[in-house]
């Protein structure tokens, strides 16, 4: 078997996406697998994550299951659950495992870790961070609709004491100090049962639930949308948003002072990448997204030149 050490890389660059079946994490691989399409010539292939006790053990035997695919140079994971299909898939079939998170084993176990700087890893030669998770976002090539905002609704969360009254009585603010603009309001998963019911019925709001959208909804909003507010626990909705070049408001909620998301969020108001509900209210403007994030093809740029063969 090859070790990924001694592999040079190949054109077209093949990636090996491990998917724990979940939405976000694939969200993150591959909106990292997008990135290297735009740089270079890329063949991607998603591969399910074994269950941990099959993982397990052909890692252990080095016998991964027989798969009609040419042999990886990445094999890239997001979520606990990928970490052993991605060792053990390295050991039968070589390449280089790059895990998009904070691990669950010790990071010397991959040749890659690339983490957001919130979840508080030293960097070093094979720790990077990134600027929240990476995601699958591009900026516009078309400009958003001036009249149209976006309103992204979480819900309960370790990093934020939850209040449906109080994000409510913001929503009410934005519908009357922003009369012309036309809001669309989308809830998550996580959102409370009740919280569309309490909004206030207006001809300027249209509601969406995340059982109606389709995956390319979200990024066809933020897209079409110059001013995108978002409730302080859906960090990734605010990272994703800052990617797509809107201007972000986040929503005033009590913080978890232990949480690293909410000294995240703390941190982008401290550098005017977001505007706080409150300081909204005192000057009535967002501080305007001038540089919108590129995190995922940053990383791109830098996985290509560790890449590459030193001679």
């Amino acid at each position: 078997m090859t070790q990924p050490s001694e592999r040079a890389l190949a054109h077209p660059l093949v990636i090996w996406i491990v998917s724990d079946g979940k939405p976000g994490h694939l969200n993150q691989t591959r909106g990292l697998a997008d990135a290297l399409v735009r740089a270079t010539a890329v063949e991607t292939h998603i591969v399910p994550a074994l269950p941990i006790w099959r993982a397990t053990l052909t890692g252990l035997l080095g016998r991964f299951p027989a798969l009609d695919l040419p042999a990886p140079d990445l094999i890239l994971g997001a979520g606990h659950a990928t970490h052993l299909t991605m060792l053990a898939a390295r050991r039968t079939h070589g390449g280089r495992t790059v895990v998009l998170m904070k691990p669950s084993l010790p990071r010397r176990f991959f040749d890659l870790v690339i983490a957001p700087a919130h979840d508080g890893l030293k960097t070093d030669a094979r720790t990077w961070a990134t600027e929240g998770a990476i995601n699958r976002i591009v900026p516009s090539t078309t400009s958003a609709q001036p009249a149209q905002g976006l309103i992204l609704i979480g819900g309960p969360s370790p990093h934020f004491e939850w209040n449906n009254d109080a994000i409510q009585v913001q929503i009410r603010s934005l519908l009357a100090r922003l009369p012309e603009l036309h809001w669309t309001l989308a809830t998550s998963r996580r959102t409370p049962p009740d919280f569309l019911a309490q909004l206030p019925r207006h001809e300027a709001l249209k509601t969406v639930r995340p059982e109606t959208t389709t995956p390319g909804w979200l990024p066809a909003q933020l897209a079409a949308s110059r001013i995108v507010w978002v409730t302080p626990d859906s960090a990734s909705m605010v990272y994703e948003a800052l990617t797509a070049g809107a201007d972000v408001g986040v929503f005033d909620l009590p913080v978890n002072p232990k949480s690293r998301v909410g000294w995240a969020i703390a941190g982008l108001a401290d550098n005017r990448r977001i505007t706080r509900f409150i300081q909204w209210c005192a000057h009535g403007t967002l501080h305007p997204n001038q540089t919108p994030l590129a995190e995922a093809d940053r990383i791109a740029s830098h996985l290509l030149a560790w890449l590459t063969p030193r001679n």
